[in-house]
């Protein structure tokens, strides 16, 4: 545990901008954990209200679910926004706080050397963050401490589109859009603190406290730099908000932006690649949203689902479906997903995971995943039917902490939803659409120079082998450097054998669940009944909100 503030910093008498008495105001500590901004924070905004003292702190809590997995380069640009952060704090005069420990124990020994009055943070919906919220608030209550939450990590407040379609999660992304509309735009996003709301505060501190409360480096959380890859989206609000000008100034680019034509295998990145940087919040969705908004003012655009704005709609959708299901990460106990007996092959998972699967595409999607920390969506809808419902029959789940382990942008909500979508287990359920981990790469990159880039063992292989590398004949081998079994290994599976097979299995879950579903709504033996589409049920059956 990080050591606190030194006693005798605390309780100096110091005189408000208005001349009232400091202990007549607040002394404040604003919370921060994925609003890694100073832009568009109104929980920061509430803590500066009538203040005189303001504490920044961020915590590291050794609680958050996979957060000691996660790879270098996720810590890397964690402490990345963490610098940028202190940095932009330090020209408000002020400073963060890094303390180490869980909330619920590190919280009251900084309400009492700290004589706090308030406390303000952003709402977080994720599961484990709502429990320690909770801890959180009920120990503030018992040292008369003020608590303010405010809604800025999603566009609307979810409990309220909640609320709004009659107390149920929308099932379906034009569901989601048809409530989101009826509440009319998103809030616009509030200006940053500056110099003139911090006349009067204060951030006690000494140079001893440089040192306790600074930003830790990789050395200091036991990893080692080296062993990072390329730093290609470095963290943090200012880095955040230069690539969101950048990209605002492509306006025709924004205006006919449309998801499903972009590539997935783009030496460069065909995306904005904005995803990371709206994960911890260095970058305000509703900023990012308001200036789209601008871009499209008086120009023709594409439209949701498959524009930029549709992009942050679909965010929407998938943190409040995990807001209102149960066990939204999980396959049991989640009233909306599929119940499928998967196999455990750990032999094939770690070749997933670890890119000698023997499909080229494949490995150098994981590849780029496992170096870079980011993937476009398309390549992850490769990968992730290659390891489920398409090749592998391997738990979605398990995919999952691979994701949450490597993306830079692995955001809980919309990681586990998107698992589910594209193992056909929810929200999408044309099991028979399945990924080639062959074809579907050609069609946009048919020379294979994106496979040549993160395979360079595969790099001299022609483009009529580049794929299926295992069909060259011993001499095109031999030319290319490359023995298929001796130096990049042969394909695990055999695609067209496995996903056939596969697909008699999904049919076969899919059947049960029906039968299921129709015998919970006793329907008697002999019964006529219309059929119904999976999709039919899943809007019939009532989930429960949390």
């Amino acid at each position: 545990m990080s050591p606190l503030i030194p006693a005798h910093l605390i309780g100096m008498c110091l005189m408000s901008s208005s001349g009232c008495p400091a202990d007549m105001r607040h002394i404040s500590v604003h919370w921060f954990r994925k609003g890694l901004r100073l832009h568009d924070n109104p929980a920061l905004l509430a803590a500066l209200q009538d203040c005189t003292e303001i504490y920044p702190v961020f915590v590291l809590d050794p609680g958050v679910p996979n957060q000691a997995h996660a790879s270098i380069n996720c810590w890397r640009f964690l402490t990345g926004a963490l610098k940028d952060l202190d940095c932009s704090l330090k020209k408000l005069n002020s400073r963060l706080f890094v303390l180490r420990g869980k909330p619920e124990e590190v919280f009251p020994r900084l309400f009492q050397r700290w004589k706090v009055t308030r406390l303000t943070f952003e709402l977080d919906t994720e599961p484990y963050s709502q429990d320690q919220d909770e801890k959180v608030v009920k120990l503030a209550k018992q040292h008369n401490v003020e608590v303010i939450q405010k809604v800025s990590h999603t566009l609307f407040d979810t409990e309220r589109i909640i609320a709004k379609n009659n107390g149920k999660p929308p099932l379906t992304f034009n569901r989601l859009q048809a409530v989101v509309q009826s509440l009319g735009a998103p809030e616009k996003p509030v200006p940053p603190p500056t110099l003139e709301d911090m006349k009067g505060v204060r951030t006690p501190c000494s140079e001893k406290d440089e040192e306790s409360y600074k930003v830790p480096t990789l050395e200091e959380l036991g990893l080692d730099p080296l062993s990072a890859g390329p730093e290609l989206y470095p963290g943090g609000e200012q880095e955040a908000l230069r690539r969101l000008d950048e990209h605002m100034k492509r306006t025709g680019w924004v205006c006919h932006f449309q998801k499903p034509e972009t590539s997935p295998n783009a030496l460069s990145p065909s995306t904005t690649v904005l995803s990371p940087y709206v994960r911890y919040g260095c970058l305000s969705v509703r900023t990012f949203w308001w200036r789209l908004t601008d871009v499209y003012q008086g120009r023709k655009h594409s439209q949701p689902p498959v524009s930029l704005h549709g992009q942050l709609l679909w965010r929407e959708f998938f943190y409040t479906t995990s807001v209102g299901i149960p066990n939204f990460n999980r396959m049991e106990g989640n009233p909306i997903c599929l119940q499928v007996d998967w196999d455990s092959n750990p032999e094939h998972l770690a070749a997933w995971r670890e890119a000698r699967t023997g499909f080229p595409f494949i490995d150098a999607i994981m590849t780029q995943l496992r170096q870079e920390g980011w993937i476009h969506h398309l390549a992850r809808h490769a990968v992730a039917c290659f390891l489920t419902r398409g090749d592998l029959w391997i738990s979605w789940e398990e995919g999952q902490k691979v994701f949450e382990e490597l993306l830079l942008d692995g955001d809980w909500a919309l990681n586990a939803g998107n698992w589910q979508w594209l193992s056909a287990s929810a929200f999408f359920h044309q099991y028979y659409r399945v990924y080639s981990p062959i074809a579907f790469g050609k069609k946009t990159d048919k020379s294979g120079e994106y496979i040549k880039k993160y395979l360079p063992i595969l790099k001299k292989f022609p483009a009529d082998y580049i794929y299926e590398p295992w069909k060259a004949p011993r001499s095109v081998q031999e030319r290319a450097g490359c023995i298929v079994g001796k130096d990049y290994p042969r394909p695990i599976v055999d695609h067209e054998v496995v996903s056939k097979e596969n697909m008699q299995r999904m049919k076969m879950a899919y059947s049960k669940r029906s039968k299921t579903f129709n015998e919970s709504n006793g329907k008697a033996k002999g019964e006529k009944r219309k059929a119904a589409s999976v999709v039919d049920m899943l809007m019939k059956k009532k989930v429960k909100v949390n």
